[in-house]
């Protein structure tokens, strides 16, 4: 697997992204069919409207390699503080689509102009306990952009190697108990940063469609 990820470059990943495309319905999350083995907990907790959004995967290229920038959130939000995430949010009626709503949150968020995002492709729509539809949004940043946080809505921002995130001996499996019931939890541990949850599904999803045979 090493050699695979090694040999990815910005171009293989546009390519092998090519024919994705954004949800025609955005709330609309197959679970019965969406490839994971969802504990009846989760199911039941997915049974209530889901609100559409969209976070940014935003990939650098770097001249000693392709990275990841990620988030640390606010340690004061009423979700997930502290937790480290993709920029990104709900949907908004203004927004055209969920393009639209990860390029917006992300200049809120870090300030990167939509102008320096070249978008790539999509992920699979993921749903969260929280009540959102989520839709990853791959786009490689320019390497000159300059970030501005938000420090209401976060603390920092980070790059990880795209080679660390999809390598799987990298990843950390345990569980957690959600209303009573265990469920599995895939983590990362970047020097003191953990990366879990949400943005750690999308990570291995973003392995799924890279790391094609």
């Amino acid at each position: 697997m090493v050699s695979r990820i090694r040999g990815l470059t910005a171009s293989a990943i546009r390519e092998r992204l090519r024919d994705t495309r954004l949800p025609a319905d955005p709330v609309r999350v197959d679970i019965a069919s969406d490839g994971h083995d969802w504990p009846q907990a989760l199911l039941d907790s997915f049974t209530q409207p889901l609100l559409p959004s969209a976070v940014l995967v935003p990939i650098v290229e770097r001249a000693n390699g392709l990275t990841v920038l990620l988030t640390e959130r606010a340690a004061d939000l009423k979700h997930h503080p502290g937790q480290i995430s993709f920029p990104g949010g709900r949907m908004e009626a203004n927004d055209r689509d969920l393009v639209a709503t990860a390029l917006r949150e992300t200049q809120e968020e870090v300030g990167i102009h939509p102008e320096l995002i070249g978008i790539a492709g999509f992920l699979s729509v993921l749903p969260t306990v929280t009540g959102y539809a989520v839709t990853p949004v791959v786009g490689f940043v320019d390497p000159a952009m300059e970030l501005r946080l938000d420090e209401r809505e976060v603390a920092a921002a980070f790059e990880v190697p795209l080679e660390f995130l999809l390598d799987s001996s990298n990843q950390e499996h345990s569980s957690r108990n959600y209303r009573g019931v265990d469920i599995p939890v895939v983590a990362y541990q970047f020097a003191s940063r953990r990366i879990w949850g949400a943005t750690a599904a999308m990570i291995i999803e973003l392995q799924k469609y890279l790391l094609i045979k």
